[in-house]
């Protein structure tokens, strides 16, 4: 009985024969657990079970596949002999090593094939340490990825309540800018005229009374005066009155402007003016018009009501 070679050895355990043949190549031939750890590594690979074509001069360790030498050995024989499994015993008289005979083939075969499994096994517990190791690799990751979306997220909220509040403030700014023009355009009309209002009532009051003379007058008619400022008195909606005296040529949205900044108007509360006697209701072309085209000047009574 002929001596088993690696590729024997592969194709008793139950291997393929491309898969053995290209254990044995891949391996150099050197000896039958170094072929089966590459078996063990590659079984997964995608042309595992295709044909292997050796390149020319390659030795698998099969005596009918390599050239013919008569008694001589290769080297990649006696490697397999010295370091891989052996497939041989001494025989008795200790002269030399003999065939196995075939229940120590078997016997040789069946730890080959416990062999195998315990390879396999270590090599599945391994694959599934690193799996779990990726798999904590993945959700750092994922938390790290987190961790940034949820600092962009605060990062653009705390923009936008930057923004709002700097609306906020500009308007803010705005609406007190208007106040002071307002105050400062009172002021300069009271030092202007000696205290504004008493004195548009008091001319007021000598225009309406009639001069004791124009009955009997026989002389030409009085010119009509030219005023430059009018009184205005606004009622609001609880009934409360404000007074502001402004400029004949001002346009009525002034006044508007004015009750907007100091009545009790509810904020963003829209309303509209009309004049009670007789009743007429101003529109947003009216708004653009000076008082005096209005025919508010040189005194008028105008009254909030809502739109």
């Amino acid at each position: 009985m002929a001596e088993l070679t690696t590729l024997e050895s592969l194709l008793e355990m139950g291997f393929g024969r491309n898969r053995a043949e290209k254990a044995v190549a891949n391996t150099g031939n050197q000896g039958i657990e170094r072929a089966m750890d590459w078996l063990v590594e590659h079984e997964n690979d995608p042309d595992i079970d295709e044909p292997y074509v050796p390149p020319v001069g390659s030795v698998l360790g099969d005596a009918s596949e390599s050239q013919p030498i008569p008694a001589q050995p290769t080297v990649a024989d006696n490697a397999e002999v010295t370091e891989g499994v052996d497939m041989t015993l001494e025989d008795e008289e200790g002269n030399g090593r003999r065939p196995m005979t075939e229940d120590e083939k078997r016997e040789q075969v069946k730890r080959l094939e416990e062999l195998m499994r315990v390879k396999q096994a270590e090599r599945r517990e391994r694959e599934r340490q690193e799996e779990v190791e990726r798999e904590k690799q993945r959700r750092k990751q994922g938390q790290e990825l987190l961790q940034i979306r949820q600092k962009l997220q605060d990062d653009e909220m705390k923009k936008l309540a930057d923004e709002r509040r700097r609306e906020k403030m500009e308007d803010k700014m705005a609406k007190q800018r208007v106040k002071e023009k307002i105050a400062r355009d009172r002021e300069e009309r009271a030092q202007k005229f000696g205290g504004g209002g008493s004195t548009s009532t008091a001319v007021t009051s000598s225009l309406t009374q009639p001069s004791p003379s124009s009955p009997t007058s026989q002389g030409p008619p009085p010119t009509k005066k030219e005023y430059d400022e009018c009184r205005i008195q606004v009622r609001l909606l609880d009934g409360s009155a404000i007074t502001a005296v402004f400029k004949a040529q001002e346009p009525l949205a002034a006044v508007r402007v004015y009750v907007q900044m100091n009545g009790n108007t509810p904020e963003g509360q829209d309303f509209t003016l009309l004049s009670p006697y007789p009743r007429h209701v101003y529109t947003e072309l009216d708004m653009e018009k000076p008082l005096k085209e209005l025919g508010l000047v040189p005194s008028a009574v105008l009254v909030v009501t809502k739109k």
